[in-house]
């Protein structure tokens, strides 16, 4: 049954890049979640908390692009290595600067640089995927098990970061994202043989290749509205397990939210699809916007729980969908920079949604917030049915 995984995993090369790609974007499930927990317990504050999240999510984002467009130039080995380390380092300030109870214009500016520098793994790893595998149906098969390893990082991040900061002490799970993003992140710079190299020296004097707006922007908006998802789904489940004095639960439901995704995902690889890609994004971030509404009336954990492992099996079908389109269309010297542009949109989508939530979260509760993941998803919904992007063949 789980032959198509192996037989991916088996290429030259693969399994280790994979390996090294999962420790190096666990901090994505980590920092903003550590983030949120560290300032709102040295502060009080979930709104402060979430603005501080979403200054670095929102640098996070405004920089994908270039990091991707700079690893199809450079190669990304040297982009990698230059990136981590000044990631770490404005993280570890970041971090410092809230201990020592510095200005929160510092604080700020401190997860900004740390947001900015973030190394874009998750769109080297797939980049490399698309070197490595010429067959279409097996870069499907590729794509879906990086989904379950993303789903994967989304079960053991939050769970590992809330342990850590509630049991230990606020910064522990903090440091550990920051040495599993160093290790991962160095060990995936130094596996040249499947870097897929630098793509536009040997064209540097000819104009580059254009990128399809007319499919990537559809794309680009539900990744959006699946951030706005994403970062609010995060702050609400913190603020709702802390109402009900279970601060050590937040983890643990967003891993059951993971869960159901992971499980979605490895269906996803196994399944021959018919259908275009396109039309499994157009389904997925419906049925997205439809488990979300029904949070809102929720109270009990237990449902909660429930309703989010309902819900995340909409999660990486959608993803995979998306991906699919932007690897079938977008220029092979642009591809990296392409899959940056779906995680810009989703990190755009992330700030944004977990301000809103922390801001509703403040005035009216933890329950009524799940109305803004909900509108998301639905107004995702919207764009993708309008968007209609063509999509030529089927993987």
């Amino acid at each position: 049954m789980l032959s198509p995984y192996r037989r991916v995993l088996s290429l030259p090369g693969t399994w280790q890049f994979s390996l090294s790609g999962f420790f190096g974007r666990l901090p994505t499930s980590m920092v903003s979640l550590g983030i949120v927990l560290l300032v709102s317990t040295r502060t009080g504050s979930y709104g402060l908390a979430g603005t501080v999240a979403s200054a670095y999510l929102l640098a996070q984002a405004a920089f994908a692009i270039l990091h991707g467009r700079l690893a199809d130039r450079f190669g990304q080995a040297r982009v990698l290595a230059i990136a981590q380390l000044v990631f770490t380092t404005s993280v570890a300030m970041m971090m410092w600067s809230v201990e020592a109870g510095w200005s929160n214009v510092v604080v700020h500016l401190f997860a900004m640089l740390g947001g900015a520098a973030f190394p874009q793994v998750g769109s080297c790893v797939r980049a490399r995927w698309s070197h490595a595998v010429h067959d279409a149906r097996q870069v499907q098969t590729a794509y879906a098990f990086e989904s379950v390893v993303d789903e994967a990082m989304f079960v053991t991040g939050p769970t590992i970061v809330t342990f850590l900061a509630t049991a230990w002490h606020p910064l522990a799970g903090l440091s550990a994202a920051l040495v599993s993003s160093f290790l991962g992140t160095m060990a995936l710079a130094l596996q040249t043989r499947t870097d897929p190299g630098p793509h536009d020296r040997a064209a540097s004097s000819g104009p580059r290749p254009a990128m399809p707006w007319r499919i990537v922007a559809p794309m680009a908006a539900v990744s959006l509205a699946m951030g706005v998802v994403f970062g609010a789904a995060e702050v609400i489940t913190v603020a709702f397990t802390q109402e009900r004095d279970l601060p050590q639960w937040a983890g643990p439901l967003l891993g059951v939210w993971a869960i159901g995704s992971l499980t979605a995902g490895l269906v996803t690889g196994l399944v021959m699809w018919r259908s275009r890609p396109e039309v499994r994004v157009q389904v997925g971030v419906l049925a997205l916007g439809l488990t979300q509404a029904p949070l809102i009336l929720v109270d009990s954990i237990w449902l909660l729980g429930f309703m989010l492992l309902l819900g995340g099996m909409a999660i990486a079908p959608t993803l995979i969908a998306t991906l699919a389109v932007i690897e079938q269309n977008v220029p092979r010297g642009r591809l990296t920079e392409g899959m940056s542009i779906l995680h810009t949109a989703m990190g755009f989508g992330i700030a944004p949604g977990a301000t809103l939530s922390g801001l509703v979260v403040d005035g009216h509760g933890a329950s009524p917030a799940y109305v803004v993941p909900a509108a998301a998803a639905l107004l995702g919904a919207v764009a993708a049915w309008t968007g209609r992007a063509p999509v030529t063949s089927t993987p």
